[in-house]
């Protein structure tokens, strides 16, 4: 990646047409072509639901907890944009080798699962571990991926400035570190940096910001607009400088 530039995630697909997390969104911001995609897990009734709330009410119309409902149900259900919840098999099969594909663990239960279907999917692909990055803000759960599926980075999510900075990324042998931009912390940063971690900062959805970040050598950016961080960079190879 060019000097000064941000590696971009589209924030659960690309939602400036359809709802997040669908593969409707996903495949939008792949024709963007977008670096890489950040989608949820959450693991009900043993399948993998590529979705964000633990409960119903902002995008599916109830406010039952999502885990003690059928899978089927929830599949079942339209999505403000008329599309329905995927599963990760779907999304591993749309994205194929196009983007590199951050899978957020969200709900209990999700690092085993998680674990054999990104396995059984490169095997039977051929493809590579390389794209992948599991992230949490359960390092339980990313500790069991490490145990269970080494291949694969990882990457920890956190919201605040903990006092010993990054170092909680040490046991889990993490990739990179995502943290809020409220948040923003140059001690922080600069711990991550010394550690050999990637920075990934969630969620800008402003062109000031990421000028601050890429000033502060930040390496990425999850948000829900691609299209600005997409000219930015472009910007940034065009003249040098992004204002």
């Amino acid at each position: 990646m060019a000097s000064g530039t941000l590696f971009c995630f589209a924030h659960r697909g690309y939602q400036r047409f359809s709802s997040e997390n669908t593969l409707q969104a996903i495949d939008q911001a792949l024709e963007l072509e977008v670096g890489g995609i950040e989608i949820d897990i959450w693991n009900v009734g043993g399948q993998l639901l590529v979705t964000h709330d633990r409960r119903l009410g902002r995008l599916q119309p109830g406010n039952e907890l999502i885990t003690d409902m059928q899978p089927e149900a929830l599949r079942k259900t339209p999505l403000p944009c008329g599309s329905t919840i995927p599963i990760l098999q779907e999304v591993l099969e749309l994205i194929g080798d196009r983007a590199q594909l951050n899978i957020e663990i969200k709900g209990p239960n999700c690092a085993a699962p998680v674990a054999r279907e990104i396995r059984a999917f490169v095997t039977d692909k051929g493809t590579t571990f390389d794209q992948y990055i599991v992230s949490s803000f359960d390092q339980h759960q990313l500790y069991e991926c490490l145990r269970l599926l080494p291949e694969v980075r990882r990457g920890v999510i956190i919201v605040g400035v903990p006092l010993d900075l990054a170092a909680c990324t040490a046991p889990l042998k993490a990739y990179s570190l995502h943290t809020a931009l409220d948040f923003l912390n140059t001690d922080l940063l600069n711990d991550a940096k010394r550690r050999g971690l990637k920075n990934y900062v969630f969620t800008v959805n402003n062109s000031s910001d990421l000028v601050l970040l890429a000033s502060q050598g930040v390496d990425g950016v999850f948000t829900d607009k691609p299209h600005i961080v997409l000219d930015f960079n472009a910007r940034i190879l065009a003249n040098g400088v992004a204002e």
